[in-house]
């Protein structure tokens, strides 16, 4: 079932999504709470650092590899076999309850969402025909959005009454249940056949700017997002705000971004822009909203965060979508996890570009630089040449 001429049922689909949303809420929800629980291991920010990286780290590595071997044993398998995974690497921590095995456990998590997240991606694009692909992805993306946005508070909500290893037991339940939902709903969706690949030809089919100009867009999108939940906070808490201003300004930011990606992925659908126009404005938006985080107090916060949230909810749809369209059905399962490894790199680049600008001038400055980036990213990736359309 390759690319149907409709739509499938939303049954089929609907597991697809819980898997997004499982990533995300996965990985923010223990992100957020480690400082706070995780006892001694608070006492050193380095040791603290080297834990959060763990999960990101493990993604950079491993999400080309699942990628790929979705393609080569399918990616219904490659999903189902991660959940699992996950869910024995959550379970462990709850058994264990030994701040030694959070490192054994996180990095297990790390290692299982590199495989179920790039694999589900896999099936949205090979269930869905070309024609939605934008409404498709940006339902997916919707999903995972709100795992980030609800990753913080549902997390700290679950370690304030049971502790760390009451939410590891509950993302043991959603990924375990999760992952059976998949094994009864998501139809089987057997490899294509493809010819012999050389090195050669992946560096030049990854090298192309049908792979490069979206998969720019995505990271540089995601080192905005990253930035935005990381320090505007630190910029409300400076301009004299409570956290719970602050945190309402990095949820408004998720929750924006959750609800323009549909909206997003149908218009591109309806053929209203074309995939390279899409990226360019949504590119423009988040410079802007970036920019706007220069302004101090309340207004310059509460803008960032919807410049933010609106730019990146219209390029993660539309990057997809365009790299989905411009891919070898064959072939979807890497280049989407080789484009995963790019949102990653923004995700830890984003960050590291602002505080190192802060640390030496002014976290202003720093705002400033990276929007200015964004800013010029689409004519640096390719974007605005004619040939960017994701039909």
């Amino acid at each position: 079932m390759t690319n149907p001429d409709t739509a499938p049922p939303a049954r089929q689909l609907w597991p697809l999504y819980a898997a997004g949303f499982t990533t995300a809420f996965g990985a923010h929800a223990v992100a957020a709470s480690l400082g706070s629980e995780a006892g001694d291991l608070a006492t050193s920010l380095l040791y603290l650092g080297l834990l959060l990286a763990l999960y990101d780290g493990a993604e950079v590595v491993l999400k080309p590899v699942f990628g790929t071997l979705a393609d080569r044993i399918g990616a219904r398998s490659v999903m189902i076999g991660g959940l699992v995974g996950f869910a024995l690497f959550s379970a462990l921590f709850v058994f264990a309850d030994d701040s030694a095995w959070l490192w054994v456990s996180r990095l297990g998590q790390g290692a299982a969402a590199s495989a179920f997240s790039p694999a589900a991606g896999a099936l949205v694009a090979r269930l869905n025909p070309s024609a939605s692909h934008g409404r498709a992805f940006g339902s997916y993306g919707f999903f995972k959005s709100i795992g980030y946005m609800a990753g913080p508070l549902l997390g700290g909500v679950i370690v304030w009454l049971g502790g760390l290893s009451a939410l590891f037991v509950v993302l043991t339940v959603v990924a375990a249940v999760t992952a059976a939902w998949a094994a009864v709903a998501v139809p089987s969706v057997p490899p294509l056949p493809k010819s012999r690949q050389t090195l050669l030809g992946l560096a030049r089919r990854l090298g192309d700017r049908t792979f490069l100009g979206p998969t720019a867009a995505l990271a540089a999108s995601t080192a905005a997002l990253s930035v935005g939940v990381g320090f505007l906070p630190v910029s409300g808490a400076a301009a004299g705000l409570g956290p719970v201003v602050t945190g309402a300004a990095v949820s408004l930011l998720a929750a924006v971004a959750a609800v323009v990606q549909p909206r997003v992925g149908r218009a591109l659908d309806a053929g209203r822009f074309t995939a390279g126009f899409g990226m360019t404005v949504g590119l423009a938006v988040t410079a802007a909203g970036l920019a706007c985080a220069m302004i101090p107090g309340i207004a310059g916060v509460l803008l960032a965060a919807a410049g933010i949230g609106i730019g990146t909810g219209v390029i993660t749809p539309v990057g997809f979508a365009a790299l989905a369209s411009s891919t070898p059905p064959e072939r979807i399962g890497q280049t989407l996890g080789a484009a995963e490894l790019g949102r990653e790199l923004g995700d830890a680049g984003g960050p590291l570009l602002v505080g190192g600008v802060a640390a030496v001038a002014t976290l202003t400055v720093g705002y400033g630089v990276l929007a200015a980036i964004t800013a010029a990213w689409p004519a640096a990736a390719g974007l605005r040449r004619p040939r960017t359309s994701a039909r």
